[in-house]
C-alpha cells in the first residue's frame, strides 16, 4: 500500500538483502552508502564500465580542465572510506545485458551477477556529430578521461571551437578562455543557456562571456565538421561560414545509457521509466540521470542531469530497496559556476514565464530573480548570492506541495 500524505508508512527493514549497483558513478556511491546507513547487512556489489574509483564530475569541466585540480582529487572517497563500506568493485567491465525478472546482470567480460535488488546507475554518453569519430582535435566531455585529453588539447591550441550552447558547452568555453585560446561558442539558442535561463539571464550570462573574449555565434547550426589527413581543421555553419578550429568540443547533449537492457522487458523511453518509487520492476531501481520516474506533485515523469539529483535520488532508492515506501518528490535543482559567477536555479526557469527581481540587482552582478507562470511561482535564480536563492527556493517547494493541479507551470 501506498503511503498517504501526512501518514508515516510502516517499513520493514531488510538488512540482508544482496544489492548489485549498475554504474560506480556517484549515484551509484550514493546509494551504496545510503544502504550502508539504513542497516543493509548484505552482500553489495558495483559494477562500473570505467576503470576508475567513483568520481565527481561537475569538475571536470572546471578545475580538471583548467589543471588547478589534480586528477586524484575527483574521487568521492578514499580507499579507506570505500573498504569500509565493505562492497565488491568490479571496474572496467560494462554490463551489457538484464534479466529483470531473475535481476541477474551479464557484463562484457561474460561475468554474470545475481542480488535480491538491482539498482541502474548507468548514466548518459554524450551525443556527436556525423563525421566526429574519424577526426582527431575532436573530443567530448563525460568522464575523467575526456577532461584530460581535452586540456592536453587545449595547451597546444590556438583555436577552440565549442558546439553546444548549454551548460557543458558555457563552462567549457569559460573554463578554456582563462587558459588563453581563442574560444568561439557555436548554438541553435539566441543567448547562452536560454533554455535552462530564461531569455533575461541567458543574454546577461552571453554578455558576461563576450566580455571575458568569447565569440559567440549563436542561432546556428553546424553543417560539417572540416579536416585534413584525419585532424581537425574548422567547423562550417549552416549559413556556410568555416570557422577554422585546431580543437573542437562537442556538447550537444547526452543520451541514457539503456542499450543494454534492450531485451530486459524493462520499458525504457528518454531513460528507465520508473514508478514515483524510483522502481522499474519489482527489485529493479534506477537512479541518477538514466532514471526516468513519476514526480508525484508534478504528476508526469521527469529526469534530471545533475549531481544533486543523483545523491537525493539515491536516499530515497536505498530506503525503498529496505522497505520504505516513498515517493521521490524533489524540487528540481541545478548550478553552474563560469569565471567568477555562479548560478542557482531552483525549479523550472521557462521563456514565457514572468520574471521579478527579489533580492539584489543585476547591475551589480548579484541578484535573485523569482518566476511566474499561470499565476504560481515556478523557480528561483541566483546570481552569485546563493544564502538568499536557497532562502526562496521555499516558494517552489510550496508550489509543488500544493499538487499537480498547481504545479502544471513547472513543467
Amino acid at each position: 500500500m501506498r503511503a498517504t500524505a501526512g501518514r508515516t508508512p510502516h517499513t520493514t527493514v531488510r538488512e540482508a538483502t544482496d544489492v548489485l549497483v549498475v554504474g560506480a558513478s556517484a549515484a551509484g556511491l550514493s546509494t551504496v552508502e545510503a544502504l550502508r546507513r539504513h542497516g543493509c547487512t548484505g552482500t553489495v556489489t558495483v559494477i562500473g564500465a570505467e576503470t576508475h574509483q567513483p568520481y565527481d564530475r561537475p569538475p571536470l569541466s572546471k578545475q580538471v580542465l583548467a589543471g588547478s585540480w589534480h586528477p586524484e582529487r575527483t574521487q568521492l572517497r578514499s580507499a579507506d572510506v570505500l573498504s569500509a563500506l565493505d562492497a565488491e568493485f568490479v571496474l572496467g567491465d560494462p554490463a551489457v545485458a538484464l534479466d529483470a525478472t531473475n535481476r541477474e546482470v551479464r557484463t562484457a567480460s561474460g561475468r554474470t551477477l545475481r542480488a535480491d535488488a538491482v539498482v541502474v546507475a548507468t548514466g548518459t554518453r554524450p551525443r556527436t556529430l556525423p563525421g566526429q569519430a574519424g577526426l582527431s582535435g575532436v573530443h567530448v566531455l563525460r568522464t575523467l578521461d575526456d577532461a584530460l585529453a581535452i586540456r592536453a588539447g587545449l595547451l597546444g591550441a590556438a583555436r577552440l571551437v565549442v558546439v553546444g550552447d548549454g551548460v557543458l558547452g558555457a563552462e567549457i568555453a569559460a573554463t578554456a578562455r582563462t587558459m588563453g585560446p581563442d574560444v568561439t561558442v557555436v548554438g541553435p539558442q539566441h543567448a547562452l543557456m536560454a533554455n535552462q535561463l530564461g531569455h533575461g539571464v541567458g543574454e546577461l550570462l552571453t554578455e558576461l562571456h563576450i566580455r571575458r573574449g568569447v565569440r559567440p555565434r549563436l542561432g546556428a547550426g553546424v553543417r560539417e565538421l572540416t579536416g585534413s589527413a584525419g585532424t581537425i581543421t574548422g567547423v562550417r555553419l549552416d549559413d556556410g561560414d568555416l570557422l577554422p578550429a585546431d580543437l573542437v568540443v562537442v556538447a550537444i547533449g547526452a543520451e541514457p545509457v539503456t542499450g543494454w537492457l534492450h531485451d530486459s522487458g524493462l520499458r525504457v523511453d528518454n531513460g528507465l521509466v520508473c514508478d514515483s518509487r524510483c522502481r522499474a520492476a519489482e527489485g529493479v531501481y534506477a537512479v541518477g540521470d538514466v532514471a526516468r520516474w513519476h514526480h508525484e506533485q508534478l504528476g508526469e515523469p521527469l529526469r534530471l542531469e545533475n549531481r544533486t539529483n543523483a545523491s537525493e535520488q539515491a536516499m530515497t532508492v536505498a530506503a525503498n530497496i529496505l522497505g520504505a515506501d516513498r515517493a521521490y518528490t524533489p524540487v528540481p535543482y541545478f548550478w553552474t559556476d563560469q569565471y567568477d559567477t555562479k548560478i542557482q536555479v531552483h525549479g523550472a526557469v521557462h521563456a514565457g514565464a514572468e520574471m521579478t527581481v527579489v533580492d539584489g540587482d543585476p547591475a551589480t552582478g548579484r541578484f535573485v530573480a523569482r518566476y511566474r507562470s499561470a499565476g504560481a511561482v515556478t523557480g528561483v535564480l541566483g546570481w552569485n548570492m546563493p544564502k538568499q536563492t536557497r532562502l526562496r527556493r521555499k516558494d517552489v517547494a510550496d508550489a509543488l506541495a500544493a499538487g499537480p493541479a498547481r504545479s502544471t507551470a513547472l513543467r
